[in-house]
């Protein structure tokens, strides 16, 4: 795709393009502006490509003629991404009069690539920073035959159409505003009753469990976040503001309120467990550049718990919280997979 684009819009200059999980993209810094009808003629181009069979011949080489290379062809982002890059050597693709910085591997030849379809254009910041050029990337997928790729097609579509941004505005749920800030949701009326029928489910079903509501503030003073740790791994990610010449922050989670309310006196191992439960909402920064609906905000509520317990009971514990997050799962209808997390010695 890179090599198509770069022969039909002259002076367009790389910036990155991965495998991803649904298919490919590829960032461009273009004069041009990009539109869904110049898909076509690049899809054009790179079938050519394609018919013309050309081999994909892998080069090594050290970082120092790379930078050469580059700034010969005036790839900018490729230096810097070489200059990113520890390893003294690296590699680079060549097919045709086009070269790219690549680990690999690749197919032998462009010939092998059977089916594919660009989908969409979007715009997305040099390394996702809002400071940096905004590129033009394209998103496309490919597969081994064109039955694959149809039937991901009419999927595609189909996803499309349940979309719940697109949901959200049909059935007036939510809405998101450029001048409040983006990654900030305002639900309407709607949207709020359904939010409150949620949580009011989640509520019920927490008391059911043994677990008693809390509710801590929004903000509290920076010695709080640098006692639990957060400042110093989780800096980036948080707000900050300064109150009576004091340094405060927006709350990122709520573990660290949890636990003041816990030790405001001395608990008997007799009074355990002890189970806190709030629907907290939380701040956390998010580059504008991987904002999603709400999918991936910077304000959100969370269902936040936290247990206290003797060693005797960690085991039961761990096995209700289990069965309570399945059940909740499966009452919403979502499929899931779990990954185990454990803490380096």
């Amino acid at each position: 795709m890179a090599q198509a684009v770069q022969a039909l819009f002259p002076g367009v200059k790389l910036g990155i393009g991965p495998a991803i999980e649904n298919g490919f993209y590829y960032d461009f810094d273009m004069p041009e502006q990009l539109t869904p009808e110049d898909l076509p003629k690049i899809e054009k181009k790179m079938k050519e490509i394609i018919m013309a069979n050309q081999k994909f011949e892998r080069t090594e080489m050290s970082k120092e003629e790379a930078l050469k290379l580059m700034e010969e062809r005036g790839e900018k982002y490729k230096i810097e991404l070489l200059h990113e890059i520890e390893d003294e050597k690296v590699s680079f693709y060549k097919s045709g009069a086009f070269i790219d910085l690549c680990r690999g591997p690749h197919i032998d030849h462009t010939g092998h690539i059977k089916a594919f379809k660009l989908l969409s254009i979007a715009g997305a910041y040099w390394h996702g920073i809002e400071t940096n050029p905004m590129m033009q990337r394209i998103y496309g997928v490919a597969f081994e035959n064109k039955a694959d790729l149809a039937s991901h097609l009419n999927n595609f579509e189909e996803a499309k159409k349940r979309d719940h941004r697109k949901l959200g505005k049909e059935l007036d749920l939510f809405s998101i505003h450029e001048e409040a800030g983006t990654g900030f949701v305002y639900y309407h009326p709607k949207g709020a009753m359904v939010k409150n029928i949620i949580e009011s489910f989640l509520k019920e079903e927490n008391l059911k469990r043994g677990y008693e509501f809390v509710s801590i503030p929004h903000i509290a003073k920076i010695d709080l976040w640098n006692t639990s740790g957060h400042t110093n791994y989780y800096k980036e990610n948080m707000y900050f503001m300064e109150i009576d010449q004091q340094d405060y922050v927006v709350k990122p989670m709520n573990c660290p309120g949890h636990i003041l309310i816990y030790k405001r006196k001395l608990n008997s191992y007799r009074d355990l467990p002890v189970r806190y439960f709030e629907l907290g909402t939380v701040y956390r920064y998010e580059k504008s550049g991987v904002l999603h609906g709400l999918l991936r905000v910077r304000g959100f509520t969370q269902d936040d718990a936290h247990i206290f317990c003797r060693i005797d009971q960690l085991e039961k514990e761990i096995l209700d919280v289990l069965e309570f997050v399945n059940y909740i799962m499966k009452v919403f209808g979502f499929e899931y997979e779990v990954n185990l997390s454990t803490r380096p010695e």
